[in-house]
Order: structure tokens, then sequence, then C-alpha cells
């Protein structure tokens, strides 16, 4: 007996198999599940090539666009992290290579193209600052006594007190005492 209403009629054969709808799915959520894990570490990466927040954006949907075509081709499942900061490194290279060729053919002078190109590293000043509180800390190591400076050296290493005191053969007290001695020293040398 045919049904009553004719739109409620499901023609199985539009569905598919079971298996081509699931696939699909499994990869989509393993691409998802790949981006929250490493979607913000990827785009901190993309970022550390001096592209600005919205292009390293771009560039990590780009990857894992990538990915899903790459898993959906059945190629390899093998160090699918390590594959994603490949991918994203070489786009990031890519997109920078092509900023600053833009940047090169540009007679003008250009304040967003200027500020792709901005030294990411400290400021003059901040050099400066660096390098006098480093000459600080270095005079004041110079200046402790020679045992409170093996025992600073020795738990700059990772050496435990234990070890510190047997290697120089002193007790575990003098050892905690050089310590507090030129810690205390380092801490208000790099406070000035």
């Amino acid at each position: 007996m045919p049904p009553s209403n004719p739109d409620s009629v499901v023609d199985l054969s539009l569905l598919g198999s079971v298996a081509t709808v699931a696939a699909p799915l499994a990869i989509e959520d393993e691409v998802l599940l790949l981006f929250d894990r490493c979607g913000t570490s990827l785009q901190r990466y993309v970022t550390a090539f001096g592209l600005r927040t919205q292009e390293s954006e771009d560039i990590v949907q780009e990857v894992f666009l990538s990915l899903f075509r790459h898993l959906r081709l059945g190629r390899s499942r093998r160090n699918l992290r390590g594959w994603l900061f490949q991918v994203a490194h070489n786009r990031a290279l890519k997109h920078r290579g092509k900023a600053r060729r833009l940047l090169a053919h540009t007679a003008c002078w250009d304040d967003r193209a200027a500020a792709q190109c901005v030294d990411p590293g400290p400021t003059p000043e901040a050099r400066l600052a660096q390098r006098q509180r480093r000459l600080r800390l270095t005079s004041v190591v110079r200046a402790l006594p020679a045992r409170d400076r093996r025992c600073l050296f020795l738990r700059a290493e990772g050496l435990r007190y234990r070890d510190i005191a047997s290697a120089l053969g002193i007790s575990l007290g003098s050892v905690a005492n050089a310590l507090t001695r030129a810690i205390t020293r380092l801490a208000s040398a790099g406070e000035r």
C-alpha cells in the first residue's frame, strides 16, 4: 500500500553508505580535536615570524584546512602535530616573503608596511638597561667570597645542598648560609 503523503517517502539511495558518511565526520572531529590542542601554540609560532594577529589567524585556518584535505585524501597520519607546524612554518615564510616583496616595490612610505617591519626585539633603552643589570650582577658574583661563589655555581648547575656540601667538603649549614648570602646580594643588586 503506498503512503498517503508522497513527501514522507525517503529515497534510501540518497543516503549513501554509513561508511562514507562516518569517515568525513571522523576526520572533521580529528581536525577539530587537533585545533583545540594545537591551535593556540600554532598561532603563537606563526606570529613569531613578525606577522600581525589577523594574518597569523588566517594562516592557522589555512593550515587546518590543508590538514583536512590531507586526511581526506588518506595520506599519512604519522606525527600530525609536526606536520601542522611544518606547514605553518612554510606558509608563514611564504606570507612574510610576499609582504617583503610588496614593501620593496612600494616607493612611498606606508605606516602599515612599516609596522610589519618593526624589530620585535627590545628597544635600545631596554638593551642598555639589561646590559647594565647584567654588569651589576656579574660584579656582585665576582665580589662574593670564593666559597659562596662556588656554592652558587654548583647550585646553578642543579646540584642539591647535600651534593654541594659533599663536593666542597663543607657542612650542609655552611652551604645554606653561603647560598643565602649570595642570593641576598644578587637580589639587592638586581632591584637597583
